[in-house]
């Protein structure tokens, strides 16, 4: 059986707390908005794959209230990431070495944590 051939992901959040987790991804991580609809936006990481955040209260899917998620993006400048986010006020944790890299992690609103790595 041949392999299955992804062209494109997109990791979608049902979240409770849609505004605030909204925000968080706009203005605190700040990627870059695709799609914005009245309960759903998608955000831009890469070419190639996006993270949507769904209002769960208008969808179908519940939230997992951030249970057994882990959202892993490398970044280029682990330094600068973590001093900006602290210096926002985002709570991080320190940069420590793990797998052969660093990394930190943070929540966003609905509590998925999210690694943060070079």
């Amino acid at each position: 059986m041949k392999s299955l051939t992804i062209h494109r992901t997109n990791t979608i959040l049902y979240c409770s707390q849609w505004d605030a987790t909204v925000k968080f991804y706009r203005e605190v991580i700040r990627l870059p908005v695709l799609l914005q609809k009245a309960w759903f936006v998608e955000f831009k990481l890469t070419d190639d794959g996006c993270l949507s955040v769904a209002d769960a209260s208008r969808a179908s899917v519940n939230s997992a209230g951030g249970a057994g998620i882990t959202l892993s993006w490398q970044v280029e400048d682990i330094d600068a990431v973590h001093d900006r986010l602290a210096s926002g006020g985002i709570a991080v944790s320190p940069i420590k070495g793990t797998w052969g890299a660093r990394a930190f992690f943070l929540f966003d609103p609905e509590g998925n944590r999210i690694e943060l790595w070079a």
